[in-house]
């Protein structure tokens, strides 16, 4: 077993950490707890965890590629992760594989190479075609069950903060801070 910040990691699991090369991350549930806010004018309102964006920002810097796939279209989150400076975005994706493969094809990576984190069933897919599948803690049970590895924290807590850290500490790099959180 391999010793993290957030507990003991299986070998095999752990080199799944040390391969991944791009992050692709569903938003709702792992971002943000899940909810949504609707005010009386339509206004649709989400919070994000600022240790989560420290933790891409740190991916980034390290020279992993980040991504989001989410089904769902929202300002707030093209704003939020341009300003994290993500720069593959696809959001309203019904099927999350196409865009996936899209990412494959740029990037040139394999399955192999990506983790994927998700909460719910639309995610299942991405979750078992990668090289990682991350389930949050508080994810549907069938999507806990097919993950090879669940955060100990819930979404919306830092939960892909956790993942990010994981993946610097399997692949040697330091987790000491490089600017300020977003």
């Amino acid at each position: 077993m391999h010793n993290t910040l957030y507990g003991p990691v299986a070998p095999e699991i752990w080199a799944r950490f040390a391969a991944v090369k791009l992050l692709v991350c569903d938003i709702d549930g792992v971002f943000s707890d899940g909810r949504i806010y609707m005010g009386n004018n339509g206004e649709e309102l989400k919070t994000f965890h600022t240790r989560d964006g420290f933790g891409i920002k740190a991916l980034r810097s390290a020279g992993i590629e980040v991504a989001v796939i989410t089904g769902r279209n929202s300002r707030i989150v093209e704003n939020r992760f341009k300003a994290l400076g993500v720069p593959h975005i696809y959001q309203g994706q019904e099927d999350k594989r196409i865009a996936f493969n899209e990412l494959l094809q740029q990037l040139a990576l394999t399955p192999a190479e990506v983790a994927y984190i998700g909460d719910d069933i639309p995610d299942l897919a991405l979750i078992e075609a990668c090289g990682l599948g991350v389930a949050v803690a508080d994810a549907h049970p069938l999507v806990a069950e097919a993950a090879n590895y669940v955060t100990r924290i819930k979404g919306g807590e830092g939960a892909v903060r956790e993942l990010c850290d994981l993946l610097l500490q399997s692949q040697g790099h330091s987790l000491t801070p490089k600017g300020a959180s977003l």
